[in-house]
C-alpha cells in the first residue's frame, strides 16, 4: 500500500449543520483538506473554480437541488467524482442521479464507515494515488500511535492492544489536543451521527483508555465537569 502523495481534496456539500460538522471533522481527522458549501449556489461557485478528488453531495438543499448542481457541473465539464448523500432511496431517485453523472448513491440514515470505504473505492477508480486513511504517527507521552497501521505502541515499541473504537476514539483526541470536546462531539465524530451509543458508553471507553495510556487519572485525558473532555499538550 503507498503513502499518499498528497493529500485528497473534498467537497462538502450539506445544509444539516450537525452532519456538516461530524463529516468535515470525519475528513479532516483522516487527513483530506475540505471544503464545505451549505447551498446550492455556493456548491456551483466552489464547484467550477476549485479542483477536487471527491464531491459529497446532498440532494434536498437551499436554492439549488443535489441533482440540478451535478447536471450543471457536468454540463461545465466537471468530471469530478460525486456521492449523492440522501433521504430518497426510491430506484427511481437513484437511478436519476446516477443518470445526471453520479457516480455513487447512499441513502441517509448511514455508516460513516460506509462512507469513507466508497470514497476510498472511487479515488482508487479514478486512479488518484492517494490513500484517505494514512497518516503520520501521532505521539504523545511516551506512546506513538500510527495511523497507518492502526497501532499504538509505547517508545521502545511495545505494542499496546486497542479496540477498533479504543483506536478511533484516541486518533480523534490527539487529533483535537488542547481543544474541549462535548460528549456529543465525541459520539458523532467516533461513532457517527446515526449511532445508538450513550454518554455512558464514552465514559467507559475512556476509562478503559485511561488505564491503558495513563499512569495518573487525567495525565492525558482531561475531565471536563458535565461537558466532556480535552486531551492534554
Amino acid at each position: 500500500m503507498n503513502l499518499p502523495i498528497e493529500q485528497p481534496r473534498v467537497l462538502l456539500v450539506e445544509d444539516d449543520p450537525t452532519l456538516l460538522r461530524v463529516l468535515s471533522d470525519t475528513f479532516a481527522a483522516r487527513h483530506f483538506r475540505v471544503a464545505t458549501a451549505v447551498d446550492g449556489e455556493t456548491a456551483i461557485d466552489i464547484g467550477l473554480k476549485q479542483r477536487f478528488d471527491i464531491i459529497v453531495l446532498d440532494v434536498m438543499l437551499p436554492l439549488v437541488n443535489g441533482y440540478e448542481i451535478c447536471r450543471y457541473l457536468r454540463a461545465e465539464g466537471v468530471e469530478t467524482p460525486i456521492i449523492f448523500l440522501t433521504a430518497k432511496s426510491e430506484e427511481s431517485d437513484i437511478l436519476l442521479g446516477l443518470g445526471l453523472g453520479g457516480d455513487d448513491y447512499l441513502a441517509k440514515p448511514f455508516s460513516i464507515k460506509e462512507l469513507l470505504a466508497r470514497i476510498e473505492a472511487i479515488l482508487r477508480r479514478a486512479g488518484n494515488n492517494v490513500e484517505p486513511t494514512a497518516a503520520t504517527a501521532l505521539k504523545f507521552g511516551e506512546f506513538e500511535l500510527d495511523q497507518f497501521s492502526h497501532k499504538l505502541r509505547k517508545g521502545d515499541g511495545t505494542p499496546v492492544k486497542l479496540s477498533p473504537k479504543e483506536y478511533d476514539l484516541l486518533a480523534f483526541l490527539i487529533q483535537h489536543k488542547g481543544e474541549a470536546l462535548s460528549r456529543q462531539r465525541i459520539m458523532d465524530s467516533v461513532w457517527g451521527f446515526d449511532s445508538r451509543v450513550t454518554f455512558r458508553s464514552i465514559d467507559r471507553f475512556v476509562t478503559t483508555l485511561r488505564k491503558k495510556i495513563e499512569t495518573d487519572s487525567g495525565q492525558h485525558i482531561e475531565t471536563i465537569r458535565e461537558f466532556g473532555y480535552r486531551f492534554k499538550i
